[in-house]
């Protein structure tokens, strides 16, 4: 791919991708926060079930089930803890925890996939756990959406490993289209049940709902996707590193959001750490292939 289409496609997905945080937070004055998620992403699974049509579904109930409880995780849990962190922090503070997933990763996969990771990777995770402290200030008075945001992190990364264990059973496009629609009406469940329902239909709100239903989420998973098959999967994730600083940039030019300096140093150290785990996985792939190629195989 053209080094120059591949950077301005990652520019374009993970600014999609920290501007959601923005957008949704947005949102938040017509909407209260499940029900605006499950609007999101019900919409969203919707049109992308229509698009999916002629591709090959699941052919058991066992899969379905698999799909439904990526979705519950994917979807419900990450977009659930995401929108209920935005009403007591920033959305540059949300960003920052929701994209420490890829450290949890490293951990999950250890403990249960038995993956083997390196020194420089482990040291990525490491950093990115101080760049985590310190972007909560050092202390321990937590907010609730701090608590959430780390929240979305977990659900995120759990999602990432089932979807490592099972996705090759799956039509990717049919797994994306099903998770977010699974997802987005638990979601709406959620809303009607669990919290005191607000819904206010203006020309914004509809804005921001079609927003975030088809440039954040059907437009940036098939720029992410497409990016991942076309390029080195390792190296591509390494630039996620890029979607919280679009996320605190947005929120300060769009909401005028303050962002304490510690919020800089700390975001700074997980980019950091994110960039050694994921940099290093990629260069361990490539050398793979490399020596593959050497040998004939």
């Amino acid at each position: 791919m053209n080094p120059i289409m591949y950077m301005g496609l990652v520019l374009l997905t993970t600014s999609l991708m920290g501007s959601s945080f923005t957008v949704g937070k947005m949102g938040l004055a017509y909407m209260s926060p499940l029900l605006l998620a499950g609007c999101r992403f019900t919409l969203a699974g919707l049109l992308m079930a229509v698009w999916v049509m002629k591709r090959p579904l699941p052919a058991s109930a066992p899969d379905w089930a698999r799909i439904c409880l990526i979705g519950f995780f994917q979807t419900a849990g990450v977009m659930g803890c995401i929108f209920l962190s935005l009403r007591t922090i920033t959305a540059g503070e949300s960003s920052i925890l929701t994209f420490i997933n890829p450290l949890l990763v490293v951990i999950w996969g250890t403990l249960f996939l038995g993956t083997r990771y390196r020194f420089s990777q482990w040291l990525g995770v490491l950093i990115g756990c101080v760049g985590v402290a310190v972007t909560l200030g050092l202390h321990l008075q937590w907010k609730a959406g701090t608590i959430l945001g780390l929240g979305s992190a977990v659900c995120w990364s759990i999602a990432t490993i089932l979807i490592k264990v099972w996705g090759d059973r799956f039509d990717v496009w049919v797994l994306t289209a099903y998770q977010m629609l699974f997802g987005g009406l638990l979601l709406l469940v959620a809303g009607a049940t669990l919290e005191p329902t607000k819904l206010t239909i203006t020309p914004a709100s509809m804005l921001i709902v079609l927003y975030l239903a088809i440039m954040a989420s059907i437009v940036q998973f098939a720029v992410w996707f497409y990016l991942l098959h076309r390029g080195d999967p390792g190296r591509t994730s390494a630039f996620l590193f890029l979607a919280p600083f679009f996320g605190v940039l947005s929120g300060w030019m769009i909401l005028g959001e303050v962002v304490e300096w510690y919020v800089y140093v700390g975001g700074l150290l997980i980019f950091i750490g994110i960039f050694l785990v994921n940099w290093t996985a990629a260069g361990q792939r490539q050398n793979s292939r490399s020596a593959a190629n050497m040998t004939g195989r």
